[in-house]
């Protein structure tokens, strides 16, 4: 078995000529069965390729005595090894705080850092740099599950890279079962992450339920095909994408400018989707906060007279032309646009936009309140008016804390760094001036759960990325 696994993943890194020879490989190792059985196999392979191999591992602050626990079983078994360890510590409960961002995006943006500063201590004899991280076959259709299950496109259930840029994926080849089989057959030390067994996250539910029904009940080579799938739709991605890019080149100006012609209006909408996304990416400079809905605002817009212009994020515009739709950069201080209010329903579903919001109210029992960056619990009880759906307007204003201070809206949105070309934009729920939730962003002080919380009321809202 072990020679099998060995073999498969030495033929896998060389079909993807993932690992050149004589270059640096830094394995991400947390101590878990998957980066364990990585750094065993990048080790054994390691003369083949004449590379030279260092562990960095991220201890995130984050579960105590586990977190040491693991950050010793790597430090020892890389010293039994003589593979160099360097290991980094953040405390990333603090730092998602105070970059207002979730544990896990937080968690993400460390391991990164920890990367950088790793590259930082190779010279120009150490070749090439490459950043091993421990993904599995699994892992792709988890992540497949999980997007598909949020409406993503092709995008989100492409699967993972198995080599992109300097990143590699050396063992995304095997699944789980065959990484613990290895781990039984060698003998080599692993941990488990505690939290990696509670259902509090949607991925463990996927991982504990879902894939085990289906793999059981289904079809025992789930995991293998979705991989497969997954890999389809990849390539798909980079085709529309690299089409996208040709096309998008195709409707450049001189001055800047973009502009889509009845000829583009006449191709396929899967065409016009990718091209209007990658000429938002080029405008903007940013991949967030561009949505579907802003796709389809800009192609309604050719269906609207010459004159009509939309704001999108970060200072784009549309404007519709005789010629068709011309996208660009605001070249001067635009008027606010129209006022969409909507009161919002309290149960069911409310319209707005291009989007909507879900909400349902429930008796609270003490259940444990998931961080969800767009589905956020009120407490009912405390809720004395009708809710509206609706962008910022002159006296908005927020609670802060817990003693009822108040702060200015624009004051919120310039402390959690929320770009000022996309204030207007962002859909708040507000009772008359008061601010409950910048959607995608803070909640007010006054309407969080606390312990005397009878009722619950939980907005959800769907409409694609304010990030």
């Amino acid at each position: 078995m072990q020679e099998q696994v060995l073999q498969k993943v030495k033929q896998y890194i060389t079909e993807t000529e993932m690992i050149k020879s004589r270059c640096t490989v830094i394995a991400g190792v947390s101590g878990g069965p998957d980066s364990m059985v990585m750094l065993d196999i990048l080790r054994r392979l390691q003369g083949d390729y004449e590379c030279s191999l260092r562990v960095v591992h991220v201890n995130h602050g984050i579960r105590g005595k586990e977190a040491l626990r693991d950050q010793k079983t790597v430090q020892k078994i890389c010293e039994e090894w003589k593979i160099p360890c360097c290991v980094y510590s953040y405390d990333v409960p603090r730092l998602a705080a105070e970059w207002k961002m979730g544990s896990e995006e937080a968690g993400r943006k460390v391991r990164r850092a920890a990367f950088e500063e790793e590259k930082k201590k190779c010279t120009s004899s150490d070749g090439e740099i490459r950043i091993a991280l421990a993904h599995n076959k699994n892992d792709v259709a988890e992540t497949m599950l999980h997007h598909l299950a949020r409406g993503s496109g092709i995008r989100g259930l492409a699967a993972l890279k198995p080599v992109n840029g300097e990143f590699i994926r050396p063992v995304l080849c095997l699944e789980r079962d065959e990484i613990v089989d290895y781990i039984k057959e060698t003998g080599i030390p692993s941990v488990t992450d505690s939290s990696n067994l509670e259902d509090d996250y949607t991925r463990n539910r996927i991982r504990h339920h879902i894939l085990p029904l289906m793999t059981e009940e289904i079809n025992a080579k789930a995991v293998a095909h979705m991989a497969e799938a997954s890999e389809l739709f990849r390539q798909a991605e980079e085709y529309f994408k690299a089409k996208a890019e040709e096309m998008a080149a195709g409707c450049a100006g001189g001055d800047g400018t973009y502009l889509l012609d009845k000829e583009f209006f006449a191709k396929e909408t899967i065409l016009q989707n990718y091209v209007v996304r990658e000429i938002l990416e080029r405008l903007s400079g940013h991949r967030n906060d561009l949505t579907a809905g802003h796709i389809r605002q800009v192609q309604k817009l050719y269906e609207n007279q010459s004159g009509r212009k939309i704001s999108l994020p970060y200072g784009v515009e549309a404007l519709r032309c005789y010629e068709g739709v011309k996208l660009q950069k605001k070249t001067e201080e635009v008027s606010e646009r129209t006022e969409e209010v909507q009161e919002l329903n309290m149960e069911g579903t409310t319209s707005w936009v291009n989007e909507s919001f879900r909400t349902r109210i429930f008796p609270y029992s003490g259940e444990k309140i998931l961080e969800k960056k767009y589905t956020k619990w009120f407490d009912c009880d405390k809720i004395n008016c009708e809710l509206s759906v609706r962008t910022r307007r002159s006296g908005d204003y927020m609670i802060v804390n817990q003693s009822g201070g108040r702060k200015k809206l624009t004051r919120c949105m310039i402390d959690d760094k929320i770009p000022g070309e996309i204030r207007q934009e962002i859909p708040l729920v507000a009772a008359k001036d008061e601010v409950l939730w910048i959607v995608g962003g803070r909640i007010s002080e006054r309407y969080k759960i606390t312990s005397q919380t009878e009722k619950v009321l939980e907005i959800t809202y769907q409409g694609g990325n304010l990030e």
